[in-house]
């Protein structure tokens, strides 16, 4: 843990690239172990990022949380445009149907309310410091300028929006269009407000409604189901 705290205060590329590749990796273990390791792996992750986020808040300054009104309203906007396009395209691959936690504990409520928690609280407080700094703090600036630490983040640059844009939504496969959109809308705020915070906010206002929306849908009603969004 030293070490990787050292490198970290040693390279402004390293502090906004390596808590976000960790995490990428954690995300791509998630059900590695059967279905039940898509929980506890979520879980173990949201520690990681934690500490993640813990060390990298000094070094990253940029790392800060901004309340706006775009911001609420981009977030709100976005989790709008990723529910409503939930309608037939080619998707990148299939959403995983054993995300849903009353059915992975059927038997235990409890766990799968607890589960349901950690989701929501990862995903809105902890995804978006992470994920944000890494396409909107460095992806953006480094393809826009060699000097990418010392380049304004208002600047608007065509080839650097549309790759972080789509790069963005491309790790977003089962939802590659919407991503692409809500990448392009978290750059427009970054751009028109030159703070990360404010999509930081707004990143954080869509995964928590997403959630809400997936966690409200369907009692009852099973064909009404949302859990593929998560």
């Amino acid at each position: 843990m030293n070490a990787v705290t050292t490198k970290l205060q040693a390279s402004p590329l390293l502090a906004r690239v390596l808590p976000f590749a960790i995490f990428l990796v954690l995300t791509s273990c998630q059900g590695s172990l059967g279905t039940e390791s898509h929980f506890w792996v979520y879980l173990a992750k949201c520690v990681v990022g934690a500490w993640l986020i813990r060390v990298t808040w000094p070094l990253v300054s940029e790392m800060r949380w901004v309340i706006s009104f775009e911001a609420l309203l981009a977030g709100t906007l976005v989790f709008v445009i990723w529910v409503a396009l939930d309608i037939p395209y080619p998707r990148l691959s299939q959403s995983d149907p054993s995300w849903n936690p009353h059915e992975q504990f059927d038997s235990a409520p409890m766990m799968a309310w607890f589960f349901i928690a950690v989701r929501i609280t990862g995903s809105t407080l902890l995804v978006p410091l992470l994920e944000e700094v890494f396409y909107r703090s460095f992806l953006y600036r480094y393809i826009l300028a060699p000097n990418w630490m010392f380049t304004a983040h208002n600047q608007f640059n065509t080839k650097a929006f549309l790759a972080t844009s789509i790069i963005f939504g491309l790790t977003h496969p089962e939802h590659w269009l919407a991503g692409i959109l809500c990448g392009m809308i978290y750059q427009l705020l970054v751009i028109r407000t030159n703070r990360i915070g404010d999509a930081i906010t707004a990143h954080a206002t869509t995964n928590f409604l997403l959630g809400i929306w997936v966690v409200t849908q369907g009692f009852g009603h099973a064909e009404k189901s949302q859990w593929h969004f998560w």
